[in-house]
């Protein structure tokens, strides 16, 4: 199943994406975030409106990050391509490159990326996202996926300049409204292989990046299996897992993302995250 979390007639819902438009499972569990349903019924709760009629278009409501409740844990991993590696002038890493992003972070597909008055290195990360459906702690690789609700488009939008202030990635990751999540959750039951889905970033429909999951350095049991140990991961949580080479920071000269772009991450049975890039108003 495609799931949707957006804003309809002024109100934050989810709801199933059907071929004529949206089922709003939301308005009909009396839930208003996909976060507290995974936490409560999940996922499979949602099956029984599938032969519902749909309640809106797609182009009548206002898509909202995959998660959308500040409260979800947002954990992203650095250097887990080996062309990124290179291109950044890395080491292999022993474990895992961890940052946080915050939700105020985030948009979701279709509406607009916020280039900051204070730097003009806008880059775009192209990358897969994990979304946790089933508590997890100390989890062993080989029971990791069990604990997976879907999987879903991001582009983790960086500020390079910032990023770079400090050994720190923080600053560089969360400016608002920087980066983009969407434009649904595909349940994992639809994606046979995560380690196996072809993902292709494009600025204004010049393909920037191109890779497959398959070539992450730490693939996506492992990661889950690392961060259980020093985290609980609980649903909703997200675990975005890397970037491709071909960012525009490796590039010579830089490539960044400016007012009046349009960046996509696409990636193999997710969907297309699309985005434009406007200036950060004055003020």
């Amino acid at each position: 199943m495609r799931v949707l979390s957006f804003i309809a007639q002024e109100a934050p819902s989810f709801g199933l994406v059907v071929d004529d438009g949206i089922i709003d499972c939301g308005r009909r569990l009396g839930v208003t975030d996909l976060m507290t349903q995974l936490q409560g019924e999940g996922l499979a709760a949602l099956a029984r409106f599938a032969s519902s009629p749909a309640d809106f278009r797609l182009d009548e409501v206002r898509c909202l990050p995959v998660i959308a409740n500040p409260a979800a844990k947002l954990l992203c991993i650095g250097i887990n391509y080996r062309p990124h590696m290179l291109e950044m002038g890395r080491e292999p890493p022993a474990y895992p490159v961890v940052f946080v992003r915050f939700g105020s972070s985030l948009v979701g597909h279709g509406e607009p990326l916020v280039s900051p008055r204070a730097s003009a290195q806008f880059d775009f990360e192209g990358e897969l996202a994990v979304v946790i459906g089933k508590r997890a702690r100390r989890v062993t690789p080989a029971a990791a996926l069990d604990h997976v609700a879907g999987y879903a488009c991001f582009n983790d939008g960086s500020i390079r300049d910032f990023q770079r202030h400090s050994g720190q990635f923080t600053p560089g990751k969360n400016f608002v409204a920087s980066g983009s999540f969407g434009p649904w959750l595909v349940s994992r039951d639809e994606i046979t292989d995560p380690g196996a889905l072809d993902l292709e970033t494009r600025l204004n429909g010049t393909v920037v990046q191109r890779e497959s999951t398959g070539e992450l350095i730490f693939g996506i049991a492992e990661l889950i299996e690392y961060l259980s140990i020093w985290t609980e991961l609980v649903p909703g949580d997200v675990i975005v897992t890397g970037t491709p080479g071909g960012v525009g920071a490796g590039r010579k000269p830089p490539l960044w993302m400016k007012p009046g772009d349009t960046i996509e991450v696409e990636i193999t049975g997710l969907g297309c995250l699309r985005n434009p890039v406007v200036a950060e108003n004055a003020g």
